[in-house]
């Protein structure tokens, strides 16, 4: 009888809970849960919503991998996804899907829509960038400008039209004019691996490299710090800001776990010591549910912590990588 009670009063607390989002949860996911040669194994990988932050639903169909996607501010049900086989398109909110990209643009790394001018989309991919100017349907190379043109992660200042910041393999580009033109902000000898603008302040940007630390910029991205307690020559996946806190602080890659910062990047402290393990693919703080994280640490489920990462919880897939956790406001 007190299981069910506890059951009944964490469902009731979800069901509010999930009244109260602003934000649906998309998990672009791939699932590696072992398996016995000759049994049927039916593992759906891809694009997944997150229902409630309760029911995972997978949304079109079986994708081996899909690395970023994005929305239309204007309409959450026409999303664009960038996969192995390039840039994926949905008009219906995943429901059915074309492939706007040819041959020569695939293994797209990252996506994003300009908020001011959502025809124009911008993708990552392993030889550049490419951007669209009529929501997808036809696609022109803007690498002008940029060396060593991989390009891992892309995004889209929300305050000026047309002004996009771009990490790519020997550092951080930015460009003023939609991806005419491109200058160099910051440069690194690997790989920038994730850009995020601030939600508190827009002329703070946060910058996860491979090799070079943590780097934030408080101009724009014109100029870039590195942030002290970040270790040189760790690999870090992502970064992310709390969107209740604007000194709180967090980043997330190989070896070092999950890293919080109270302070602005001052100083940080581990938030991965009850994970299984200190690889972690991707993390992300949710818009909605102060103190709510999520991670992916290697081969094992996501998992989901209350409590800034001070403890956490298996909640999703037995074994997973995650590519990325998106938040899309909902209409």
């Amino acid at each position: 009888m007190k299981c069910l009670y506890a059951i009944l009063l964490f469902l009731a607390a979800a069901q509010s809970r999930a009244a109260d989002l602003r934000h649906d949860l998309y998990v672009c996911v791939s699932q590696s849960k072992p398996f016995v040669i000759g049994t049927k194994v039916q593992q759906l990988n891809g694009l997944y919503r997150m229902d409630g932050r309760i029911t995972p639903t997978h949304v079109g169909f079986n994708h081996p991998r899909i690395d970023a996607m994005a929305a239309d501010p204007r309409d959450p049900k026409r999303i664009y996804a960038a996969g192995l086989n390039g840039v994926l398109r949905s008009l219906d909110g995943g429901g059915t899907w074309r492939i706007v990209t040819g041959w020569d643009m695939t293994e797209g790394k990252d996506i994003a829509v300009d908020p001011h001018e959502p025809e124009n989309v911008y993708v990552g991919l392993p030889d550049g960038i490419a951007v669209s100017r009529d929501g997808g349907q036809t696609w022109v190379r803007a690498n002008a400008g940029i060396r060593r043109a991989y390009t891992q992660t892309i995004c889209v200042d929300r305050t000026r039209a047309g002004r996009v910041l771009a990490g790519t393999e020997l550092g951080i580009y930015l460009s003023d004019d939609g991806a005419a033109t491109w200058r160099r902000v910051f440069p690194t000898t690997k790989t920038v691996n994730n850009l995020r603008q601030s939600p508190h302040d827009p002329a703070v940007f946060l910058a996860a490299t491979q090799a070079e630390g943590a780097v934030l910029s408080r101009d724009g991205g014109e100029h870039w710090e590195t942030l002290p307690g970040t270790q040189r020559g760790q690999t870090l996946h992502n970064v992310d800001f709390d969107a209740a806190d604007p000194q709180r602080l967090y980043l997330a890659g190989w070896g070092c776990g999950i890293l919080a910062s109270e302070d602005g990047g001052r100083t940080w402290s581990r938030r991965s010591e009850t994970l299984p393990n200190a690889d972690i693919w991707r993390m992300s703080a949710d818009p909605d549910l102060p103190g709510r994280l999520y991670a992916s640490p290697h081969g094992e489920p996501i998992f989901i912590s209350d409590d800034y990462g001070r403890t956490w919880k298996a909640r999703w897939f037995t074994a997973a990588t995650v590519w990325d956790f998106v938040f899309v406001p909902r209409s």
